[in-house]
């Protein structure tokens, strides 16, 4: 019997995609229509900007345009890897990306789980407006307010009886830029957490909670399958974003004395680009961060896919 229906469903499945296509063909201008603006928007915002580049190689003048200035190959790139101040820009850079993503990464994940073990509904909305209320907010916004509270007259230093200037010290800018993102940005980052726990088994729950299990070991039993993939497809992206961190909140964060360590890659593109004038040299940094954040995509995709029986992105 199991013979004779095979090859039954085998046939079904041919004729579903044989209509398939024929509909395709005769109604094919509807399917231009739908697609056209999308495609013709990806080639003119996403595409051609990428000519762009050739200015990372040329002695760029913007009278001249990209075709009319000195092409100088790789001396832009020559002339920032051998800069003094270039291993500061990248490991200014690595520390706050990787100090960000170890802090703030687990942050939301673990929120999720909280966040899935209050029953009620009504205080579970309540709580989850609060959290994303701070992702509103913006950047700017966000630096001015904690300007103001780590200012020598400021709600932390009321509370501490002191008055000291945490915004000049270099040695605070990590703790205060990774701080403020995971308050701002964890709230939003965990709805897709939560709506992966969602998905967890209601019944294994309640059969671990029978047999014993503690709160961990409901998490791991019944939980964590739940949210693994979705948890080791974000890790992948934010991986592969390392080098992107946020340039307006760096700079609107940044002061004089703490330059040391907040000024990264992103804020030194600005200042050599747009207030310098410098735009081949500044396009060549940027290009330069760029292929870095293409190869740990790459790279850590690879491995995840090694370590998680073939599942990446």
């Amino acid at each position: 019997m199991k013979n004779a229906k095979a090859p039954a469903k085998v046939k079904e499945n041919d004729n579903s995609l044989h209509n398939t296509l024929v509909y395709i063909r005769q109604h094919w201008q509807l399917y231009v229509i739908f697609m056209l603006p999308a495609f013709l928007l990806t080639i003119i915002f996403r595409y051609i900007p990428m000519g762009g580049i050739a200015i990372a190689f040329t002695e760029y003048n913007p009278i001249r345009g990209i075709l009319g200035s000195e092409w100088i190959g790789f001396a832009n790139f020559r002339r920032f890897l051998s800069s003094p101040d270039f291993l500061r820009y990248l490991a200014n850079t690595l520390k706050l990306s990787i100090f960000g993503l170890l802090w703030g990464f687990p942050a939301p994940i673990l929120l999720a789980f909280l966040l899935n073990r209050i029953m009620s509904t009504s205080i579970k909305q309540k709580i989850q407006l609060v959290l994303y209320m701070p992702n509103f907010i913006s950047v700017i916004v966000l630096c001015g307010i904690v300007r103001i509270l780590l200012s020598p007259t400021g709600m932390i230093n009321s509370l501490l009886g002191t008055n000291i200037n945490f915004m000049t010290m270099p040695s605070a800018f990590r703790t205060i830029y990774i701080a403020s993102g995971i308050w701002q940005g964890a709230g939003w980052a965990s709805i897709i957490y939560t709506a992966a726990l969602s998905n967890a088994s209601k019944e294994l729950k309640e059969a671990a909670v029978i047999d014993g299990a503690n709160i961990i070991q409901q998490i791991q039993a019944v939980e964590w399958p739940a949210i693994k993939d979705t948890v080791l497809i974000q890790f992948i992206m934010s991986v592969g974003n390392i080098m992107s961190v946020g340039f307006e909140k760096a700079y609107a964060l940044q002061t004089d004395l703490n330059l040391n360590t907040s000024e990264i890659i992103s804020t030194y593109v600005y200042k050599k680009g747009l207030l310098d004038g410098d735009y081949g040299f500044s396009t060549a940094v940027g290009l330069f961060n760029t292929v870095i954040n293409v190869i740990l995509l790459v790279s850590m995709n690879a491995l995840v896919k090694r370590m998680n029986e073939g599942k990446g992105i």
